[in-house]
């Protein structure tokens, strides 16, 4: 199918107004980046006190704090978005690290394979050569079925599939790596020539050319994908060698200041709520939206969130999407004034907005007709 229609910003925006909205910050970036892990600590390091003051006091505030350390984490996932869309910072080295080290690795994400599959996604939103449609082609779906998913990912069941599948292809992009190194220790001559001549060729003759296969197909921070080579499984062990990295260094830090508690809650909150939340995040996009190819005010939903909602569901600024897919280049910071001045302009009444979280879930929750 035909790529989708874009918005044209010269109609819609004076040249003034559109410069402002695009303009990337040296600083505003990076101060979200550490936000967030500030956030972290502060939530971490706060129960595990409160936990050393009185066992009751820290049982009570656990739950929270999974809470707001899974929002936090959906939003170093929205902030390695917003490096994949170059608008982190303006130096793209910089731009890259951010994306790559300081958010995307804290969550197993790479930044280099979800540019290549996102950017596919803004092409054909909610068409059939959409990567993310599987996460929206789903609903409206029952309220027995919302539940399971519910249960599914607050219970870790859908953590374990998918850092098991990342785990399992980790390990053949690791075994990979080391065989040049096991058959240069080698003395069959004959067993290294066929190694990496099959090696070049993906042992079909043709040489590769699928390297950097996305590791992303279950929205920003998502890890489970096919890989269809050996440079797209050797990616995917890089990956994985950094969240272990990111996780080593939380343990560290959480070990040298107030114990295990602060690690134990971060590791609980990326299995359980961190998944229900980037769910929700993912269903509020684009589910049940009238998205087609002919009106690019169409193709996703704006969500209004209120203060909580922007702690938990929708951190720095990733509720207003369909801004974010009027005009990506816009960074997240600046989607609020592009809002502002869309409805200024009349073009409300051609977005899909919804009031709060929890009308986008009525709307994809419908009981079975009788």
């Amino acid at each position: 199918m035909p790529a989708v229609k874009a918005a044209r910003p010269n109609e819609i925006f004076t040249p003034e107004e559109w410069k402002a909205l695009t303009r990337v910050s040296r600083w505003h970036g990076l101060w979200l980046s550490i936000h967030a892990w500030l956030m972290v600590a502060l939530v971490t390091g706060g129960t595990a006190l409160l936990w050393q003051w009185h066992w009751l006091a820290g049982l009570i505030a656990t739950p929270l704090a999974l809470v707001l350390v899974g929002g936090r984490q959906l939003g170093l996932s929205i902030l390695m978005h917003e490096g994949a869309h170059g608008l982190l910072h303006p130096k793209r080295k910089t731009n890259n690290f951010l994306g790559q080290w300081i958010t995307g690795s804290a969550t197993g994400s790479d930044l280099h394979s979800y540019r290549a599959y996102h950017l596919t996604h803004h092409r054909f939103t909610q068409q059939s050569e959409d990567p993310d449609l599987g996460l929206s082609a789903a609903f409206p779906t029952t309220p027995a079925s919302m539940k399971r998913k519910v249960i599914r990912d607050l219970t870790g069941q859908t953590f374990f599939k998918q850092r098991s599948n990342q785990f399992v292809v980790a390990w053949k992009g690791l075994k990979a790596m080391l065989t040049p190194f096991v058959l240069s220790l080698s003395k069959d001559e004959d067993a290294r020539r066929a190694y990496f001549d099959k090696l070049s060729t993906n042992g079909n003759g043709k040489r590769d050319t699928s390297a950097g296969t996305p590791l992303n197909r279950n929205g920003a921070a998502g890890v489970a994908a096919p890989v269809v080579d050996l440079e797209g499984a050797k990616r995917t062990t890089r990956t994985v060698g950094r969240l272990l990295l990111i996780q080593l260094i939380v343990l560290l830090v959480s070990l040298a200041t107030l114990g295990i508690i602060p690690f134990l809650i971060w590791l609980a909150a990326l299995a359980t709520t961190f998944q229900l939340i980037l769910r929700i995040r993912n269903i509020a996009e684009h589910a049940c939206t009238t998205t087609g190819g002919d009106d690019p005010f169409s193709h996703a939903r704006t969500t209004k969130a209120n203060m909580l909602m922007r702690m938990t569901l929708a951190p720095y600024w990733v509720n207003y999407h369909s801004e974010h897919h009027l005009f990506m280049g816009v960074p997240c910071y600046n989607l609020p004034r592009a809002h502002e001045l869309l409805i200024a302009k009349g073009y409300g009444p051609r977005m899909t907005i919804a009031n709060s979280y929890a009308e986008v879930l009525r709307t994809v929750t419908r009981p079975v007709a009788a």
